[in-house]
Order: structure tokens, then C-alpha cells, then sequence
């Protein structure tokens, strides 16, 4: 993992963080999503970043996205059931992630369309842990 993130609201700025709990059945503690049915982390790919910023032409850095934790490289699963190991962390995909509205008020005109398939995904957290910079990614 290269960035971690999270808010403690909806629509409030990312927080910028070197580690993060994560709780099973529940997500990021602290999080705007913490306790929600099925969203509990968000995951995107450096790779898929670099693909938007040169679609769009503009750089999009790791928390303009709103993600939670960005990996280095690689194509983030987002078939419903895929599993993920994020450090000592087992999550299960749930969905795409689809870029919303935001991406274009935060980022500018043209964010949102650029990020189209380069989202990442959503996903429900199976087993409790902390994450942290660095920590190893298995995709699957």
C-alpha cells in the first residue's frame, strides 16, 4: 500500500494517514463509511491513477479520488466475491467503485469521466487488523 485515507464525514476532506484499524463487519475505524451494510473500504490502483491523470491530463494523486487505500500497481479485482489481502486484512469486493459527482467538484471538469473504469472497488471487510504503509497487497 502507497496511501491510506479516510474522513470522518461525508464531503469533508480526506485525511492522510500511515496506518488505519480496520474492524470485520464494519470497516475503517473512524471512517464516514464505518458501519455501513457493505461499504467498509474503498481500493484503487497507483496504476489506474496514472491511466485517468494521462486520459484526462491533469494528475490525480491518491487521495483525489476519495479511496481509502491505493496499492502500487496492478488492476484492482471488482467482480463481486474476488477476495483481497491487504496486509493481515481479508476484504471481499462488492462492487465497482464508480466515480461520483464529486470527482469533477473536487478535481475539476472532466475528473469523473477520466476516472470511468479506473475507480478501483468497493468492499466489505472479512477479518479485523490494522493496515499501514507499506504492508504487502495480494490481488488474488
Amino acid at each position: 500500500m502507497i496511501a491510506l485515507h479516510f474522513a470522518p464525514e461525508r464531503r469533508t476532506e480526506l485525511i492522510a494517514v500511515d496506518h488505519v484499524d480496520i474492524e470485520a463487519g464494519r470497516g475503517v475505524v473512524g471512517d464516514r463509511y464505518y458501519g455501513s451494510r457493505h461499504r467498509h473500504i474503498s481500493v484503487q490502483s497507483a496504476t489506474s491513477l496514472a491511466q485517468a491523470s494521462a486520459q484526462w491530463g491533469k494528475d490525480l494523486a491518491a487521495g483525489d479520488t476519495r479511496r481509502t487505500v491505493t496499492i502500487s500497481a496492478g488492476e484492482v479485482p471488482n467482480a463481486p466475491g474476488a477476495r483481497l489481502m491487504l496486509g493481515t486484512v481479508l476484504v471481499e469486493v462488492v462492487r465497482v467503485a464508480a466515480p461520483c459527482l464529486l470527482m469533477d467538484q473536487i478535481n475539476g471538469e472532466g475528473a469523473r469521466r477520466a476516472l470511468s473504469g479506473r475507480a478501483g472497488s468497493v468492499c466489505r471487510v472479512l477479518t479485523s487488523g490494522r493496515l499501514g504503509i507499506g504492508d504487502p497487497v495480494d490481488l488474488g
